[in-house]
């Protein structure tokens, strides 16, 4: 069955989620990322941070953690095991840290198809805010349904 297009320009609720030092400690550990100031608030100051910063991609287990409930993957196709991971693009605007409480919010923008409909693309970009409605990063993720 094809991905439904009627969620075409669709946007999500707004989804809140809190920014936790282990979360971002857990997340150093487990990329590999050696750098203390991802896993250490003296050493995030240390740097000039103001607390411990986000790695870059961190955002993306974010939106997993917070799926949305309008215009999400389940409602747009029949067969979710079939849903490839194909694209993903992050524009930072300014850094997220521990303690910060987000803001995100998505829009499918695009649903084609190749290969004779044997491929269809779903795009959807993600804006992510700070608690001082400050635009953080704009995500855009390109998954594959395979029909």
């Amino acid at each position: 069955m094809p991905v439904d297009r009627s969620f075409l320009g669709v946007e999500s609720e707004d989804r809140f989620i809190d920014v936790e030092k282990g979360q971002l400690k857990l997340f150093a550990m487990a990329t590999g990322e050696s750098d203390p100031a991802y896993s250490s608030e003296e050493a995030a100051k240390a740097r000039g941070y103001r607390n411990i910063p986000a790695p870059p991609t961190f955002v993306f287990g974010l939106t997993l953690q917070a799926p949305a409930k309008k215009g999400n993957m389940i409602d747009m196709v029949d067969n979710v095991g079939a849903v490839l991971h194909g694209e993903q693009e992050f524009i930072y605007h300014t850094m997220i840290y521990a303690g910060d409480r987000l803001r995100l919010k998505t829009k499918t923008v695009d649903i084609y198809e190749k290969k004779g409909g044997k491929m269809e693309f779903i795009v959807q970009d993600t804006t992510v805010h700070n608690q001082d409605d400050v635009l953080c990063l704009t995500a855009r993720t390109v998954a594959i349904y395979r029909n």
